[in-house]
């Protein structure tokens, strides 16, 4: 059911824990399924240097919270508001479709993450996608 990678993952996460002081912090939950997914950036010069997270979930969400901050630490602020759900879930070699759900809670909380840094340095935070309007997610997931 679950790849080698999302095992791997799930097994041996990579990243869990907090920052000390953190730049930002973003929490998102699905209320369906009960994972929450709560992630701290270190960021210096708009670069993130550090990422970490705590997750409370089943398996494929504490893998898509690990592979997540494995992909955005050391990219800029832009380049990890591109992640998608879609890249952590190929990144981990496939998610199952009742699961990709793990991976839109990992591409969510980096966008808070991120703008809660923004805002802390008195920016603009940047825009969220419109949500899906059958199951309220920016996501792939569904299929609508």
């Amino acid at each position: 059911m679950y790849s080698e990678k999302v095992m791997d993952h799930f097994m041996n996460p990579r990243n869990v824990g907090t920052i000390d002081n953190p730049d930002g912090v973003g929490e998102e939950g699905n209320p369906s399924c009960g994972d929450i997914m709560k992630m701290y950036l270190k960021v210096e010069n708009d670069v993130i240097l550090d990422a970490k997270f705590q997750t409370f979930g089943c398996g494929a969400a504490i893998a898509s919270s690990s592979m997540a901050t494995e992909m955005i630490k050391g990219k800029t602020l832009e380049e990890a508001w591109q992640l998608s759900n879609i890249a952590v879930a190929e990144a981990l070699d496939g998610l199952p479709p009742i699961k990709m759900h793990c991976s839109v809670l990992a591409e969510e909380t980096i966008h808070k993450a991120i703008n809660d840094y923004l805002v802390k340095t008195g920016r603009e935070p940047w825009g969220e996608p419109a949500a899906c309007s059958t199951c309220g997610h920016d996501c792939d997931t569904c299929g609508e």
